[in-house]
């Protein structure tokens, strides 16, 4: 054989052995806005919001944020999610009479004036839902967050199963699609791989403190954020586990006022 052609034949089999690229984070395609792997936030529920964080996406709740603030965090560049309880009725919420009383039920362990749901009744808690999605809508919101998906792992009060769980969390993801509005799974850590593709990105509360962190990379592995908070851990503690995944993390008071401290 000529030598160039050796020498051709060689370089191939070279090129065969390389190793391969690292795969690279796949980019979702959606028609709502959907926060990008490692998205800074700020997430403030409680008191005056404080709109200077310099932080792209900012979670404040439905009921609470007048539409003036939404529109202001708009003009500085920000995007704003919609917190929302979709698996308790909380007896201070202007919609709290809408609740049938068949529907209601034990309390949430340290949550005075809030009681589970019985999600498996989604014909009469859907018009409840879709009518605070809409809320947000009006708004001017982005996303929304409904929390308290999981009380199919929690004592509700009713014989709550997976199943009746996951029909109602895919019946939340639909209503804010139909509305345009991009939709965060929150905490229901294990039906992760069943809603991960639901769901447009997480949000999680206290992953390290529980050594449950690994669970929510499928979210990181499709492409989808992970806004994840501590409470009580030092930055020193659950920042090493966190950033390492793509986690956007930080520590927040249990209250969720303005104060944030984000890892380095």
């Amino acid at each position: 054989m000529p030598r160039a052609l050796i020498l051709v034949a060689v370089l191939g089999l070279l090129a065969g052995c390389a190793a391969p690229p690292a795969p690279s984070i796949p980019t979702p395609r959606a028609t709502w806005w959907m926060p990008t792997v490692g998205t800074q936030w700020q997430w403030q529920l409680h008191g005056d919001i404080d709109t200077a964080v310099d932080v792209p996406v900012y979670d404040v709740d439905l009921f609470e944020v007048d539409p003036s603030v939404v529109e202001e965090l708009h003009a500085a560049g920000r995007k704003v999610i919609c917190y929302l309880s979709a698996g308790s009725q909380e007896d201070w919420r202007p919609d709290a009479d809408r609740f049938p009383a068949a529907v209601i039920g034990k309390d949430l362990d340290g949550w005075p004036g809030e009681r589970w749901l019985d999600v498996r009744q989604v014909e009469a808690i859907e018009p409840i839902m879709a009518a605070r999605m809409d809320t947000c809508r009006e708004k001017g919101f982005d996303a929304v967050e409904p929390d308290n998906v999981d009380g199919y792992a929690n004592e509700s009060g009713f014989p709550l199963t997976a199943d009746d769980q996951l029909r109602y969390n895919r019946m939340l993801a639909r209503l804010a699609h139909e509305r345009g509005l991009g939709v965060a799974l929150k905490n229901d850590l294990g039906q992760i791989e069943d809603l991960v593709a639901d769901f447009d990105f997480a949000v999680n509360e206290e992953c390290a403190a529980y050594d449950e962190c690994q669970e929510l990379t499928p979210f990181i592995h499709a492409g989808k954020a992970v806004l994840h908070v501590e409470y009580s851990l030092p930055l020193s503690e659950f920042c090493p586990v966190t950033k390492p995944l793509s986690f956007s993390s930080m520590r927040k008071p249990l209250d969720l006022t303005a104060p944030r401290e984000p890892c380095p």
